[in-house]
């Protein structure tokens, strides 16, 4: 199985996207609403039906960039929200993607790619981030599986993934993941080295 464009917009077709919470998950919430910097370039990659875009364009942020490889789901946001620019939408591979941000939101992408791309996608997301610039979101904590997406990964795995070129700001359960979720989320905050 490829898990590439194809992929992905079958999924959003036929509406298997049992990922989809419906809505911003409370740890990011709660990350959010701490923020007092409206002016962050903030990406979002992997976005899905992106509700923490709409939470946080819907909070003031205007800076806000949303990344999918597959169409549909950049549709549907562009529909839910046309008055925003063409250029908040960003439909591409995430490993093609050149430009900085200050801040990258973490929800349900790096759990969906190929665990071959893991190294990549943490170099990637360093050249991607503006010097002290943040990765911040949740990773699943589970047994690392061959069959996915998802595929889990644990405390230890990811420590040893992004030390090298993060500073380990946080990495623990989060207290507020949804329901289905509990105990199966790890909240971080990394600071590009």
């Amino acid at each position: 199985m490829k898990l590439n464009s194809d992929y992905w917009e079958n999924r959003y077709q036929n509406e298997d996207i049992g990922w989809d919470c419906g809505a911003v998950t409370t740890p990011l919430k709660v990350y959010f609403d701490q923020l007092t910097d409206k002016t962050l370039k903030i990406l979002i990659p992997g976005a899905g039906n992106g509700y923490e875009f709409e939470y946080l364009i819907n909070n003031g942020f205007n800076n806000v960039f949303v990344l999918d490889y597959a169409q549909t789901p950049i549709k549907n946001l562009k529909q839910k929200l046309p008055n925003i620019g063409e250029t908040h939408f960003i439909h591409a591979d995430f490993f093609d993607l050149n430009d900085t941000y200050d801040l990258i939101i973490e929800q349900t992408f790096f759990c969906a790619l190929e665990v071959s791309l893991r190294k990549k996608y943490v170099e990637k997301m360093y050249s991607l981030l503006n010097p002290n610039g943040k990765l911040v979101g949740l990773l699943f904590q589970f047994p690392l599986t061959e069959v996915g997406p998802p595929f889990g990964g644990s405390e230890f795995e990811y420590k040893d993934l992004f030390q090298k070129f993060f500073t380990i700001n946080k990495l623990e359960t989060a207290y507020n993941s949804i329901k289905p979720r509990k105990e199966n989320e790890l909240f971080f905050i990394f600071t590009k080295k």
